[in-house]
C-alpha cells in the first residue's frame, strides 16, 4: 500500500540532507515536504502563534509538492497537518546536519518536529548524521527502516529517533544517553554581544552501547524509543490520591 509521507527538518527547505530524505522516501508513496525557509536549529517544538508566518510552495524533487514556512520545524509539521488538512502515515525529519543524542535532543528542532507529529499520532522518525557524512548516511535508510518494520518499533510509541554514523558495522535499539555538549558563551564584536559555543564531552560510560551517545561513536546506528509525557511516574505513584 502506497503510503502518504510528510517530511521536515530543521536545516532548511534549501538543505541537501531533507532532499536525500526526500528521494528515498518517494520509493514509499506520496511525499510532501514542509520545511522551514531558513535553519532553525536549536528551535526543539518551538511554535509562533504572536505573528503572522509566511508560508508558500517552492520548487523541489520531481513529483514532490513542497512548502516553505518562515518558522519552525513544529510549525512546519503543523501547517503540513491542520494547514492542508491532510492525513499521513508517516512522518519523517532529517536529514539532520549533526548528530541529535542524549539529553541534548530537548534543544533539537529535528526531534521537536516529530514530537509534534507524534500529537496526531502519526508514526514518525527523525534521522541525523554526523556534520560530514550525510551522503554516505543516506546509503543507509534502508537498513533502520527494515530494522524498524521488523522488530515493531512503532508498536508502543510513535517518536523513534536514529542517528547514523558513516559507514555502520551494525544496529542497536539504545536508550537517551547524558548530556553530550559543554556549553559556553564567548563574547563577540558589538557591545553586550555573545555567542553561544558548544563541544562533544566524553559520555561517562563509555562501554554501555545501550546509550545513544556511545553506540554511535562505536559504529552503530542508534535507533532510540522516545516518549510524549514528560510526568515522573515513580513520584506520581507515590504521592496520588488512593
Amino acid at each position: 500500500m502506497a503510503l502518504k509521507i510528510l517530511i521536515t527538518n530543521d536545516d532548511g527547505v534549501n538543505a541537501h540532507g531533507i532532499k536525500l530524505l526526500a528521494k528515498w522516501a518517494k520509493q514509499f508513496g506520496e511525499v510532501t515536504v514542509v520545511a522551514p525557509k531558513s535553519e532553525q536549529s536549536g528551535k526543539s517544538q518551538g511554535i509562533e502563534f504572536v505573528k503572522p508566518v509566511e508560508i508558500k510552495e517552492v520548487p523541489f524533487l520531481d513529483g514532490v509538492k513542497a512548502y516553505s514556512v518562515d518558522s519552525t520545524p513544529a510549525d512546519c509539521v503543523r501547517f503540513g497537518i491542520i494547514g492542508l488538512n491532510k492525513k499521513y502515515d508517516l512522518a519523517l525529519s532529517g536529514l539532520n546536519r549533526g548528530e541529535n543524542v542524549g539529553a541534548d535532543i530537548v534543544y533539537s528542532g529535528t526531534v521537536g518536529a516529530i514530537y509534534e507529529s507524534s500529537r496526531h499520532s502519526i508514526p514518525s522518525i527523525a534521522f541525523s548524521t554526523f556534520p560530514d557524512t550525510q551522503d554516505e548516511a543516506c546509503k543507509y535508510f534502508d537498513m533502520a527502516y527494515e530494522f524498524i518494520r521488523q522488530k515493531n518499533l512503532f508498536e508502543n510509541t510513535y517518536m523513534l529517533n536514529v542517528n547514523i554514523p558513516a559507514n555502520p558495522k551494525g544496529i542497536r535499539v539504545t536508550k537517551q544517553g547524558g548530556i553530550y555538549f559543554s556549553d559556553g558563551f564567548i563574547k563577540a564584536e558589538g557591545e553586550n554581544m555573545y555567542v553561544q559555543t558548544g563541544e562533544i564531552i566524553s559520555e561517562e560510560c563509555k562501554n554501555d552501547l545501550d546509550r545513544d551517545t556511545v553506540a554511535i561513536h562505536n559504529g552503530y546506528i542508534s535507533v532510540t524509543p522516545l516518549m510524549m509525557t514528560r510526568t515522573d511516574m515513580t513520584t506520581f505513584e507515590k504521592h496520588r490520591e488512593k
